[in-house]
This record gives structure tokens, C-alpha cells and sequence, in this order.
């Protein structure tokens, strides 16, 4: 079943998403992951791919396997890195032999060591130039695109990245899922701004449950979100025990989620960093 077709009801959709296996061995623990999580009975899922695409066959199997085998809706990650337009058509024909009907597309991110993305041969270097490929071969799929409520790492300028934003969606895109974020007011700030700049298309907020504090600050230096200070405290309160830890990364995101819904977005889609533990819990705490 399309995304968009979901996002149509009034239930709020509800997704996980997993980074990708760099083995067999990694693949067979996602996977037992991914079916413990579908007790949760998930919109859909979604499998990242490796920071230079080095994943990506494993990766396309693991989508096909979890509509196969458990009849789960995948969401199939597609970049533009390290492949040209041939090949990006390849991986698209693959996904829809699989009955795969759903793709994020996105730029992806440079290889270690190089500040700046650079396209490869016959590629594309922007995400709203793979969106309008796609959309150009004529094919039986829906279309989602990332969006960044606190500015993308590349373009801080929130006015400028709204731009850029709207030309990917008029390229195509027929729904948005946003970077993590741990303020809501970030969130609710940014979709004003999309729907002032007439960006029309579904905003499904992205939450992660903290896990590890290391973990977290690693990811948001990353990505560019900010950590709010009363997070902060409470982290530093318990860092030393990591089960306290959990507990208070399950607490904010049980809190974020129920504010979230209350005001009624259209889904949470989770960043589970491949354990199911504490999203089963904001999940069952949330009554979803």
C-alpha cells in the first residue's frame, strides 16, 4: 500500500526505521528486530543505507524480505550516492519486482573525509534531482523526501532551506518525514514556515528515545539538533546508569509523542538505532 494513501485516514500513521545490516550475521539480528516490532503493527518500515551506499544490496534484500516474509509495508531508502541514473533505474526495477510501492529519496551523505557531496558520474547531486528521475520513468511509486525543522547541516539558513525544500516537493514528492528533533516547538515552528511557503504535503515528525548519552551527542552534532537543556540536565543526572538513561529517553519521547498527537500530525515515524526495547515501550506508553 502507497504512503500517501495512509497518510489519507485519520489514524496517524505509525513507522520505525533501522539502519542498515553490514553482514548476514547483522542482517539476521535486524530482522529478529524488525518482527519484534511488528507487534506494534507498524504503517510501515523503513531500512537506511550505509553512508556511502556500501549496503545497498543488503539492504534492498532486507526490504524485500520483510514484505515477503512478514507482510509489512517497507519503505525503501534511495540516494544518489555512488550510483548514476542507470544504475538508480536498476535498483528501482529491483524494488518494484520485489513489490516494493514506496521510496525516500534523498541526497545522502559525502564519504568520510570529503566536507562537500559531490555527485558521482551520470548521478545527481541534489535529492529533488532523483525525485524529478523517478517521477520521470513512469513508475508506480510514492514518492517521500526528508526535511530538517531546525535547517539542514548543509544549509543553516532556515529561509533558504525552505526553499530548497519546496522545489523538491513541486518536483514530486507526496510526503516528508523530518530529521529527529527533541523540542516539539521546532517542529510546530517549521511546518508554519512549510505551510506559509505553500508546502501542502503531509509533515511526519521524526522522535528517537534516547539510548546511550555518548550515542545521542554523536548523532546530533551530526545531523544539527538540538538537545534542549532540560533533556540535557535530566541526562546528566542519571548518565552513569544506563538502564536511567533508557528511562528518561523513553520519558521524553512518551511526552513529545503525546503532545505531538494531541495536536494532531499526521504519524511518528521512530528512529529505533536497530533495538526494539525502548520504542516498544514509548510505544505501548503512548497507547498506539
Amino acid at each position: 500500500m502507497k504512503i500517501a494513501q495512509m497518510l489519507d485516514r485519520r489514524e496517524p500513521v505509525v513507522s520505525f526505521e533501522f539502519f542498515p545490516p553490514r553482514s548476514e550475521q547483522a542482517e539476521e539480528e535486524l530482522f529478529r528486530t524488525v518482527d519484534a516490532l511488528r507487534a506494534c503493527r507498524p504503517s510501515f518500515v523503513s531500512v537506511t543505507y550505509g553512508a556511502q551506499g556500501n549496503t545497498r544490496d543488503l539492504t534492498l534484500d532486507l526490504v524485500a524480505r520483510i514484505k515477503r516474509e512478514l507482510a509489512m509495508e517497507p519503505l525503501a531508502h534511495l540516494t544518489c550516492v555512488g550510483s548514476g541514473r542507470d544504475e538508480i533505474r536498476r535498483v528501482l526495477d529491483r524494488l518494484l519486482a520485489a513489490g516494493i510501492e514506496n521510496v525516500l529519496a534523498l541526497r545522502g551523505d559525502p564519504p568520510p573525509g570529503e566536507g562537500r557531496f559531490q555527485a558521482p558520474p551520470g548521478g545527481f547531486a541534489h535529492a529533488s534531482e532523483l525525485v524529478s528521475f523517478v517521477r520521470e520513468q513512469g513508475l508506480p511509486l510514492c514518492i517521500g523526501a526528508a526535511c530538517y525543522p531546525e535547517g539542514h547541516p548543509d544549509c543553516p539558513e532556515l529561509e533558504q532551506d525552505l526553499d530548497h525544500l519546496k522545489h523538491k516537493v513541486g518536483c514530486g514528492v507526496d510526503f516528508l518525514i523530518t530529521q529527529l528533533f527533541f523540542d516539539n516547538q521546532d517542529y510546530f515552528a517549521f511546518v508554519r514556515r512549510a505551510r506559509s511557503a505553500g508546502i501542502e504535503v503531509p509533515i511526519v515528525p521524526g522522535l528517537m528515545p534516547v539510548t546511550n548519552v555518548a550515542q545521542i551527542h554523536r548523532f546530533t552534532k551530526i545531523c544539527g539538533a538540538r538537545i534542549p537543556q532540560e533533556l540535557y540536565r535530566r541526562l546528566r543526572i542519571v548518565e552513569r546508569d544506563p538502564a536511567a538513561v533508557v528511562a528518561a529517553g523513553v520519558l521524553w519521547t512518551v511526552t513529545q509523542g503525546a503532545e505531538l498527537l494531541a495536536k494532531g500530525v499526521p504519524g511518528l515515524h521512530f528512529y529505533t538505532l536497530n533495538k526494539s526495547s525502548a520504542t516498544l515501550a514509548v510505544h505501548a506508553a503512548l497507547g498506539l
